[in-house]
């Protein structure tokens, strides 16, 4: 049975403290998007998001290293490099939403030829074409069914 939130929490860092100051590290102007709640702060968030922001930042800075990195990878993996209006609209969203959009449009990707590649038949040789069968002959009409009201002949 997998384990809850909160019994990794408690596996890996102690207490959920310890979580919110690895997260924290990622609080910079390179990766975090300012949206917290001044008041709640990241104390109030939930084991399970702060395990996923933590995981999410920790992949996006070993593999880019910054946001501006990052949105590069999503439109040129989109293949809108030339579209400024497209980069600009990525600039708003937060780390998470970006890499779920990069490892999407990945994936998409990496479908297509997979796909293409099996939908093809393998060529074969010509079959020999049935023999066919003989002309039924032409005789009389079926009998049409008796009308509804028609009564039975006797």
């Amino acid at each position: 049975m997998a384990k809850s939130p909160a019994q990794i929490v408690k596996d890996k860092f102690g207490d959920k403290q310890k979580l919110v100051d690895a997260v924290k590290q990622f609080v910079n102007e390179d990766l975090w998007v300012g949206r917290e709640n001044k008041d709640k702060g990241l104390a109030r968030v939930s084991n399970a998001k702060l395990l996923r922001l933590l995981e999410t930042f920790t992949a996006v800075q070993s593999k880019w290293g910054t946001r501006s990195k990052l949105i590069d990878a999503v439109v040129d993996a989109a293949g809108r490099a030339k579209d400024a209006g497209y980069r600009a609209g990525l600039e708003s969203w937060p780390v998470p939403r970006l890499y779920d959009t990069y490892k999407s449009l990945t994936a998409k990707k990496a479908e297509k030829p997979a796909k293409k590649r099996q939908s093809l038949p393998p060529p074969a040789a010509k079959k020999a074409a049935a023999p066919k069968k003989p002309a039924t002959k032409k005789g009389a009409a079926p009998k049409k069914a008796p009308k509804k009201g028609a009564a039975p002949k006797r």
